[in-house]
């Protein structure tokens, strides 16, 4: 098995890390494969996957984006190209997978932050388009704002969506890359659309590391919110299932 944290966010978007302390960060930890999601911009992902490649990085790197959805926001990931913001929710989603990626919900029906609601997700799935539906429910995100609604988003995708549920971080610090991640079939190097959600009989595995504390919550706190620059220390707990 190996291990993804597919929600990243740099400082070329709303974070607080270069895309090469991510990286770093991402090394450190152990993980197979990250995917940089800055929101509405993926230039972020194109300069990582540089960096990997010159380094010769153990990490692969997806290239993804979080796209602003008129119903919320949504993880593009294995795209070449920029998905405009502000669209439909059904559209975005078709569009994703028009350009060969992966559609996935991050922080489902979360009321914290700008995230897709229970109807919409109830109205894709009963889509007769299978080019709207999405492949994935992030079940799994330790930030207050992905935990918040968390047991009723695996509740629904039980029940409604049958999609594969993965887990990501959601780091918006280097120091929290890796917190939350997601199993799945393969190694480094043997990562692919198809494979990823073969993972635990057909569903990726979301997995979680430990809770945040604040400290490590504020941290996640997009810039420009008010958050210190100088407030960096995430906790040395190690880490603990939840």
């Amino acid at each position: 098995m190996g291990r993804a944290d597919l929600q990243l966010h740099s400082d070329l978007g709303d974070g607080l890390a270069s895309p090469e302390a991510i990286l770093d960060a991402a090394e450190r930890v152990g993980l197979d494969v990250i995917a940089l999601t800055d929101h509405d911009d993926i230039r972020g992902a194109f300069v990582l996957r540089d960096i990997a490649a010159r380094r010769s990085s153990p990490v692969e790197i997806v290239t993804g984006v979080e796209v602003t959805t008129r119903s919320g926001h949504l993880l593009a990931l294995w795209v070449e190209e920029e998905i405009p913001m502000f669209a439909p929710l059904a559209a975005t989603v078709s569009r994703i997978h028009s350009a060969g990626g992966v559609a996935i919900v991050p922080h489902p029906l979360s009321y914290l932050t700008f995230s897709v609601g229970e109807g919409a997700l109830r109205a894709l799935a009963a889509a007769a388009d299978p080019l709207v539906h999405v492949d994935g429910l992030e079940t799994r995100n330790p930030s207050y704002a992905g935990r918040v609604r968390g047991a009723r988003a695996a509740s629904l995708n039980a029940t409604v969506l049958h999609v594969a549920e993965t887990g990501s971080s959601d780091a918006h610090h280097a120091k929290l890359v890796g917190t939350t991640w997601t199993d799945f079939a393969g190694e480094d190097g043997e990562v692919e659309r198809a494979g990823f959600f073969q993972a635990t009989g057909g569903r990726g595995e979301a997995k979680a590391a430990r809770k945040r504390g604040f400290r490590e919550g504020m941290l996640h706190s997009r810039r420009g919110h008010g958050v210190s620059a100088m407030l960096t220390e995430g906790t040395s707990d190690p880490p603990r299932h939840w």
